[in-house]
């Protein structure tokens, strides 16, 4: 019994050191043995065991030498966090697009679709569409076995168990997505608000990597806003922080139709885009309407920004080509109902902020499986 009991932790304890090598090399390669022992605390020959068994896995490779003059005798073998060795899907499902992005295991994005959707369609038509593009995206881009997390990015609340409450699409309230996307042997299925993966997204590659007090706002159909305190994101305890556009008095619902431009499209040209080619050339009825939506986002955006006082503002989505013109517009509308005027920028990630987002999500998730179940 002693034995055994001893075999167990000695297992245990084999499982931890390969853990602790494994999350040093994706914190940090390539690395050689003699680093990653520094780095770890660990002996050298208990680093060489976890990095043979990681090599095993497939998780950790060889280091190719680099280039340049080389010390003489022959260089030291170096290590590396394998990022190819699986991918993650990130995907942003709205009113009128969707948008999917494949990720290698170190974020960078291999594959990318963009789909116009009809704003008529039906709930299960949306959902029809989004499983079936999800399939054949990752068909196209993605070994089957290689895709270890997907997560989806929805217009609506989304509580712990994954329940959406939507008033875009008002047929997914009360509905477990992600029970509706069968995972094909592709890992596990995430469901998050739109706005919450979109402040995710800002923190990791865009306006707010490092700040840690950051709202979001998420304009296109709807106004929403994402926060994150002390860099965590704030989802509130059903998934409805930030959600100020369900409030009538803080006129933000609607507040998109400001934005609605009256003059000709030019081919492939979106209501927005021409309303910014119109404000830069000084049109007063563009400026005019840059002003009104201005007018319409203010007082929510004061509200948020009074109850946790940020230190920068995001604006994101739709709304983006006209910040140009918005942002002075904005801080000059907060300066009256604020005590402090946030930061105020423009996110730089166009209109894949969302998806870059849920990308985040599924990395965290495969990295919490990953580094938690070796350690188990």
């Amino acid at each position: 019994m002693r034995n055994g009991a001893r075999g167990h932790d000695l297992l245990a304890l084999r499982r931890l050191n390969t853990t602790v090598v494994l999350r040093a090399l994706h914190r940090r390669s390539p690395r050689t043995l003699a680093e990653l022992a520094a780095d770890t605390g660990l002996s050298r020959p208990t680093v060489e065991a976890a990095v043979e068994e990681l090599v095993e896995r497939g998780l950790v490779g060889e280091a190719a030498e680099e280039s340049g003059e080389r010390p003489p005798g022959r260089p030291a073998r170096r290590f590396r966090f394998r990022t190819e060795a699986g991918h993650v899907l990130g995907v942003d499902i709205g009113l009128h697009k969707m948008v999917l992005l494949i990720a290698d295991l170190g974020g960078t994005v291999i594959a990318a679709q963009r789909t116009s959707l009809e704003p008529e369609s039906s709930g299960s038509a949306r959902l029809d569409l989004l499983r079936d593009g999800m399939e054949s995206f990752l068909d196209a881009h993605a070994p089957r076995d290689g895709v270890l997390a997907r997560c989806v990015g929805v217009p609506g609340m989304v509580d712990a168990a994954g329940i959406i409450t939507s008033v875009v699409i008002p047929e997914w309230s009360g509905v477990d997505l992600g029970r509706l996307l069968p995972d094909g042997g592709r890992g596990p299925t995430l469901i998050e608000n739109d706005v919450n993966l979109a402040v995710l997204a800002e923190r990791w590659q865009g306006a707010a990597t490092l700040v840690g007090d950051v709202v979001c706002v998420l304009t296109g159909h709807r106004v929403s806003c994402g926060l994150t305190i002390d860099g965590r994101l704030h989802r509130g305890r059903r998934g409805g922080a930030g959600e100020l556009g369900m409030l009538p008095l803080l006129g933000m619902s609607g507040a998109q139709d400001a934005l609605r431009w009256p003059g000709a499209l030019r081919a492939g040209e979106s209501e927005v885009a021409a309303l910014a080619r119109a404000a830069d050339a000084a049109d007063p009825r563009a400026l005019a309407a840059v002003a009104d939506f201005a007018d319409r986002i203010a007082p929510g955006i004061a509200a948020i920004s009074l109850a946790v006082d940020p230190e920068l503002l995001v604006l994101t989505g739709g709304a983006t080509p006209v910040g140009g013109h918005l942002v002075p517009l904005l801080a000059d509308r907060l300066r009256p109902m604020t005590l402090h005027v946030p930061r105020i920028a423009l996110s730089p990630l166009g209109d894949r902020g969302v998806a870059i987002g849920a990308v985040r999500k599924a990395l965290d998730q495969v990295e919490e499986e990953l580094l938690g179940d070796m350690a188990s």
